[in-house]
């Protein structure tokens, strides 16, 4: 594993922090709208951004994590714009079962970290494509990792901005004996799992909070300059702020094998976090080290959770550095 800090974008360096807002115009992006049939039933997809080899190209997957939808991933795809070659194209881009316009399962049993990443197979099958590379945040990184290790032949490049891992893992599994790893997320899940249990009622906190003007100073631990969040984001936290979903996708995790599944990974693995990040640490850098062949990681000073968002340019320049793009045209060529 190697390690990089305070990466300095190239180009448009004086975008500054949180710079664009989160947009839910998905045509202004180039990008259409389908819902796909999946396993886990229907999924709301907004794909597009085609090559003109897209049809036996290679996809790149954007999965948001809990607390999100596609448009998160907005402010990156406008930074992507602002370089002389863009590197978003072949996007697909799902909002994952009980978040953004996409209901939860109708089994919920069935629905799993495998069954998301073999749901996610199946919407790039159903676009045309059978290689990607894929980028995730918080819950999406998850995602994204077993899918590099259930169809590593199908996956060319795993980027993780903020991927929740080992420590999620172990502060789901024991709360109490390890709540020092990520007492951050510890403390939230236990709010969650209370609105949970509210139905309704605890599922419209947020709004209510987002409304009165509560919700920045609440949320202010997950970003490193809560005064400079743009109200969009906040907006979009309120909308997706979804108890129940929060709470399985980390009962989910909890359950999951981490360790055998992720050592089964061949591509390459590049992640980003912030030095601010509440659910994301050093210890969670050293364990991913044991377990995947190829990683660098790269820490943002001044960023919290949401690189992709608080500081998109720098942490696109750090997932696609040149090496990146070299292994995404080999895997175009191949």
């Amino acid at each position: 594993m190697s390690t990089a800090t305070d990466v300095q974008a190239g180009f448009d360096t004086d975008l500054g922090y949180c710079p664009f807002a989160l947009s839910h115009d998905s045509s202004r992006l180039g990008l259409g709208t389908s819902l796909i049939d999946t396993t886990l039933g229907p999924v709301t997809v907004r794909h597009g951004r085609r090559t003109a080899t897209g049809s036996t190209g290679t996809a790149t997957i954007l999965l948001h994590g809990a607390a999100g939808s596609w448009t998160t991933w907005t402010p990156l795809i406008r930074a992507a714009d602002r370089l002389p070659a863009p590197p978003l194209e072949n996007l697909i881009i799902p909002d994952l079962p009980g978040w953004g316009d996409t209901p939860l399962a109708i089994d919920e049993d069935a629905e799993t970290i495998e069954s998301l990443a073999a749901a996610v197979a199946e919407i790039a099958r159903a676009l045309g494509y059978r290689r990607w590379r894929v980028i995730g945040h918080s819950l999406g990184g998850f995602v994204a990792l077993e899918l590099a290790a259930s169809r590593p032949g199908q996956t060319s490049f795993v980027g993780l901005v903020s991927a929740t891992t080992f420590g999620v893992i172990d502060s789901v599994r024991h709360p109490l004996s390890r709540f020092a790893v990520l007492p951050g997320f510890t403390a939230l899940l236990g709010v969650m799992r209370i609105l949970s249990a509210c139905g309704a009622a605890g599922r419209g906190l947020a709004a209510g909070l987002n409304r009165l003007g509560l919700l920045r100073p609440a949320v202010a631990p997950l970003f490193s300059n809560i005064r400079r969040v743009d109200r969009s984001v906040l907006s979009a936290l309120a909308a997706e702020t979804r108890p129940r979903s929060f709470t399985l996708a980390a009962g989910r995790a909890g359950r999951y094998n981490a360790e055998a599944s992720w050592a089964r990974i061949e591509c390459p693995v590049r992640s980003v976090h912030g030095d601010g990040d509440v659910f994301v640490g050093d210890h969670d850098d050293r364990r991913l080290a044991r377990v995947i062949a190829d990683l660098e990681v790269t820490v943002l000073t001044g960023t919290g959770h949401f690189g992709h968002v608080e500081r998109p340019l720098d942490t696109l320049m750090a997932l696609h550095s040149p090496e990146f793009l070299a292994l995404c045209r080999a895997a175009e060529e191949s």
